[in-house]
């Protein structure tokens, strides 16, 4: 595994797989491992899964390093960088645009550029996945559905490194994403692409509006960002008159306090955090995305012998059920939620009423009305359940949920799963914490 900030982990892949690598089988021998493709890192994690039960672990690494030049630039979700032109209109018959960027969110725009003609290019974030738009000299397409539009990769807002390489030569173009090669021809009526004034990173401006943009800005961080040869970051950096400054841009990157947590098991994944019993009340709220339409997200019994609560997701759909007695009330909620993408849910209860709020503003909270008071328990089981025989307070009538999770609140206090992987709060089992390893599908 390897990261930049020692948090974060992202797993080696090769051919599609999460890689192991073979071990020699004596004290001596070597064994050669030649990575498929490069790794760029400040950290590397080594996790042992096999070894000799009757000896010991032993490992001799040696590492090599090279060189290398990195500019960063830091974007807000309101700010950009405007490239301006020399001239008034750039055109060019070849253009390569080369970048890496890295976000917790899954829209907003990378670059764009336009013509008064009808030309026009834009690279866009759009629900984890890059769609690259490109149109050369047709202002009919513009406005239609007939424009050109490739998309390349998923689950890219994972806060992790993705390569970008943009290679146009006339009507032809090579857009790569992760060593991911699309090659397509553009429509359009010329070889040629003319942008007028200026090139915009990060945002779409609205002209002779200051600090309005057409589309959500880009929120996260880009490196070594190349437009023609040109560096774009080190003329920011040293405030050259070619580049206009919108908004809080720093040349740092910003790292989000985030620690996600990977449940693998769909029969033995569990994750048990501490709350506080016996309070009037409680809420609990989290983030979780997945691939898989059904599984067990929380479980927790009320002080008192009240009640159970049970969220999961069924065929795709959040049901939330408060089990009182022989009474079972249930909730339902949003739909397709197994896409991958990251989805918020939140639950706040007080006295006889229950609140199931899913991704925020982004629909009007559901409520439910329960006949017992509630009062919070002292476990809260995420994902699955223990084995019933090691814990009896866990109810799993569904199989473990597979898939992340992270940003873990409750009663509005964030848990630290590093001190949960270090044994000093609450209990895990077949879950990996502190990196998310849902496979891009």
């Amino acid at each position: 595994m390897f990261s930049d900030t020692g948090r974060n982990w992202r797993p080696y892949h090769q051919d599609n797989n999460i890689w192991a690598f073979a071990g020699n089988t004596n004290a001596d021998g070597v064994v050669q491992h030649k990575f498929q493709h490069s790794i760029k890192a400040r950290f590397l994690r080594f996790v042992p899964t096999e070894w000799n039960l009757v000896g010991r672990i032993g490992m001799r690494v040696e590492v090599y390093g090279c060189p290398y030049k990195s500019d960063v630039v830091d974007f807000d979700g309101r700010s950009s960088l405007q490239y301006r032109f020399n001239q008034k209109q750039m055109t060019t018959f070849k253009d390569v645009i080369s970048l890496k960027f890295k976000s917790m969110q899954s829209d907003g725009v990378l670059f764009h550029g336009e013509g008064q003609r009808g030309d026009y290019i834009t690279l866009e974030l759009q629900k984890g996945k890059l769609s690259l738009y490109i149109n050369l000299g047709d202002t009919k397409l513009r406005f239609g559905n007939t424009h050109t539009v490739v998309t390349l990769g998923s689950l890219l807002d994972d806060q992790q490194w993705h390569s970008v390489l943009i290679d146009r030569f006339n009507k032809q173009v090579n857009f790569t994403v992760d060593k991911h090669t699309q090659h397509f021809r553009t429509k359009g009526d010329s070889d040629n692409l003319d942008i007028d004034y200026e090139f915009s990173f990060g945002g779409i401006p609205v002209p002779g509006k200051p600090g309005t943009f057409l589309k959500r800005n880009f929120h996260g961080c880009i490196e070594n960002l190349y437009y023609n040869g040109v560096n774009i970051i080190d003329l920011a950096k040293r405030r050259k008159p070619q580049i206009f400054i919108v908004g809080n841009v720093t040349f740092s990157c910003s790292e989000p306090h985030v620690i996600p947590v990977t449940f693998t098991n769909s029969s033995t994944s569990y994750l048990l955090l501490p709350g506080t019993p016996q309070m009037d009340g409680f809420s609990v709220s989290f983030e979780f995305r997945t691939w898989n339409g059904n599984g067990l997200l929380l479980t927790t019994q009320f002080s008192g012998g009240s009640g159970v609560l049970l969220l999961q997701l069924v065929s795709g759909k959040l049901l939330l059920e408060i089990q009182e007695g022989e009474h079972i009330l249930t909730l339902s909620s949003g739909s397709g939620l197994n896409d991958g993408l990251w989805h918020a849910v939140t639950i706040n209860a007080r006295r006889h009423r229950l609140t199931l709020t899913l991704d925020n503003a982004g629909s009007s909270p559901d409520h439910l009305a329960v006949s017992a008071a509630v009062f919070s328990g002292s476990r809260y089981y995420f994902g699955g359940c223990p084995d019933h025989l090691t814990d009896s307070h866990c109810i799993h009538p569904v199989p473990s949920f597979q898939g992340c999770m992270r940003l873990l609140f409750i009663d509005n206090q964030p848990k630290d799963l590093i001190s949960v992987q270090r044994g000093l709060i609450g209990n895990y089992s077949e879950v990996q914490i502190d990196t998310c390893g849902i496979r891009d599908r």
